[in-house]
């Protein structure tokens, strides 16, 4: 359909469903969903515009987000990331860097996936899956503790999931 390289669902999306699932409720409502790829070719906003509107054609139900991961290292002021994968180790929480997409092959897509034997489906993730079913919230000591501290405010994850641990505050 679309033919991105490296397309991944991620971010808030997975997270939430985690979480919606280790606190037994039902799913929140979506914010946005996030499809991430990579693709150092074009690195025009245009571009991710037009995958946007073609997923508001084929599911107009969802709120789509598309971002080219080889684009954003502009916007964050780091080095230029070498993969979809790579560009995840730079966001602000550490439990954010979750994505999931279908391989028809069975490859992973780094050492921290993991694939679900026979439906093709992996699971990528920066950091791991540990901390996010250990319903932890950790700052990327990539990013600074003031924009953790700011998401952690607006976000309200720690209202809408009472269990979680802010792992900022731990020696």
């Amino acid at each position: 359909m679309l033919a991105l390289p490296q397309w991944m669902l991620a971010a808030g999306f997975i997270r939430n469903l985690a979480w919606d699932r280790l606190h037994g409720t039902d799913a929140s409502p979506f914010t946005d969903i996030d499809l991430i790829y990579f693709d150092p070719t074009d690195l025009s906003r245009e571009t991710e515009r037009r995958f946007e509107a073609k997923l508001r054609v084929l599911a107009p139900e969802y709120p789509w987000s598309v971002k080219n991961q080889a684009r954003m290292h502009l916007r964050n002021g780091d080095k230029p990331y070498s993969s979809a994968l790579d560009a995840m180790g730079y966001w602000p929480e550490k439990e954010t860097a979750i994505a999931v997409s279908l391989s028809p092959d069975g490859a992973a897509m780094g050492d921290n996936s993991l694939i679900v034997e026979g439906c093709g489906i992996v699971f990528s993730s920066a950091f791991g899956l540990e901390s996010l079913f250990q319903l932890q919230l950790t700052p990327n000591p990539k990013r600074p503790l003031t924009l953790f501290n700011h998401r952690l405010r607006t976000k309200g994850w720690l209202y809408t999931y009472p269990r979680l641990q802010n792992s900022s505050h731990k020696p």
